[in-house]
């Protein structure tokens, strides 16, 4: 039966901005050097006949969302900017009234043939991927959740519970949610604060002597300088996955420089992510390269909380690439594979042992991530898309509100600084690291918290 705060939507509006890269970051084996994002708005009104309006903002990511060998980066972008368009259209319309979670899952259900109506107007020699489908339709679901707790003037994380869903998780997922809904797995009050993970991107430079240009823009320039001026104590480690050798020394390399800032400061525990971006051609050779790192460096080896997405993020044609062995080791977590409930389920199948969340993909679609990795025992990280701003707030407040999140994912500060422009003055507990930490208990406002 129809709740009186079901939603309609009444109109979406969107439009596109581009932000220069501080700096470039390489991962995948790819170089990006700037970043576009869709800045979408939706109003909406209750049945009951309550008005209001909510806003979204997400990088499209292509360059990570869609590594063609067939297309150029100019070409996907602009791919994934016509079919942003036309979900917007597609949400325009859409007469039916729910919760957010109903009608973004709803909507989602014709990403397919929006997708192969662009690729059919732009004459593309291949299909939008899933996962560029979600980039490009999360500022539109994230708009419409926050329009839909600011036209109720509350919290949206607090109005996901049977008195505001009409469905529970088993109409997402599977019946052993039968009676659950999105409140048993989500906090009620943000955590107060959490630590960052900060990004060492393969280019960027470690010491003094690995810089040829210095950028003298005032923001530290060596990963020295931004453990001395941010007090990290999280590192995600860009990592190239077909060169072992050089993978293994720049783990150790960063260790080191780590450990000398790590000493000046008076920290003694410090902690790595590492990211292989699929290129891994299989998993021995991250178990090889554990093996490596604990020989060179055990204190470096202890330091690494998980592993992420090591092989290719198509688990069904790369179905050999199980990672029991290396889950045994340390945590290794899907990324670019979580695309909807099914991969997280042929992900567990195959070894891996946590589940990375990203606002890029959906609100919904990581809630319901997020609900199913507690569920099955999952390890859980929450990660950006270098996401500056908005979304960046919006990555972090899903970040506070999962219960077993231990940290935030968060480069945007060190890649596209200009993004941050606004949001840094009116959040400032957000923007501005202290000892390690970001002030997410300020994420209590309407909507999605800010």
């Amino acid at each position: 039966m129809p709740k009186q705060t079901d939603i309609r939507l009444r109109n979406v509006t969107t439009q596109t901005e581009r932000i220069d890269y501080r700096a470039p970051m390489k991962f995948g084996g790819r170089v990006v050097t700037d970043v576009v994002l869709l800045h979408v708005t939706v109003e909406v009104e209750t049945l009951d006949g309550r008005r209001g309006q909510g806003m979204g903002s997400m990088p499209l990511g292509n360059v990570w969302a869609w590594p063609s060998e067939k297309l150029t980066n100019e070409q996907t972008l602009a791919a994934m900017v016509g079919f942003s368009e036309r979900i917007a259209e597609l949400a325009r319309v859409y007469q039916d009234a729910g919760h957010p979670l109903e009608i973004t899952h709803s909507l989602a259900d014709g990403y397919q043939a929006v997708a192969q109506a662009v690729i059919v107007e732009q004459t593309l020699a291949e299909s939008i991927p899933r996962l560029a489908q979600l980039v490009c339709a999360s500022p539109i679901d994230a708009a419409i959740f926050d329009a839909y707790g600011k036209t109720l003037e509350t919290n949206v994380y607090n109005l996901l519970s049977q008195e505001y869903a009409n469905r529970d998780l088993a109409a997402y997922l599977n019946e052993d949610f039968a009676g659950e809904y999105l409140d048993q797995y989500t906090l009620r009050q943000p955590k107060e604060q959490m630590p960052l993970y900060h990004l060492v991107g393969a280019l960027d430079p470690l010491t003094d002597a690995d810089i040829d240009s210095p950028l003298n823009d005032g923001l530290p320039e060596t990963l020295g300088e931004w453990i001395a001026a941010d007090g990290l104590d999280h590192l995600k480690i860009k990592l190239n996955g077909d060169d072992l050798a050089w993978d293994v020394d720049r783990v150790t390399s960063i260790d080191r420089v780590a450990g000398q800032s790590q000493a000046s400061r008076g920290c003694t525990a410090w902690h790595y992510s590492l990211d292989f971006n699929e290129k891994c051609e299989s998993v021995q050779y991250v178990i090889d390269f554990l093996s490596r790192v604990r020989e060179r460096s055990p204190e470096a080896f202890e330091r690494v909380q998980y592993i992420e997405q090591p092989t290719h993020r198509d688990l069904k044609a790369n179905s050999e690439n199980r990672m029991h062995e290396a889950a045994k080791i340390k945590p290794v977590v899907i990324d670019e594979s979580l695309v909807d409930f099914e991969s997280l389920q042929l992900s567990r199948e195959l070894g891996y042992s946590g589940v990375a969340l990203k606002a890029c993909k959906g609100h919904g679609e990581a809630l319901l991530m997020g609900a199913a990795a507690q569920k099955y025992g999952l390890f859980l990280c929450v990660q950006d898309l270098t996401c500056p701003g908005f979304s960046f707030l919006h990555s972090a407040s899903l970040a506070a509100r999962i219960p077993t999140v231990a940290a935030i994912e968060g480069n945007g500060r060190q890649y596209c600084p200009a993004g941050n422009a606004g949001w840094d003055r009116r959040y400032p507990s957000m923007f501005q690291v202290t000892n390690g930490r970001l002030g997410t208990g300020v994420l209590t406002g309407p909507g999605l918290g800010f």
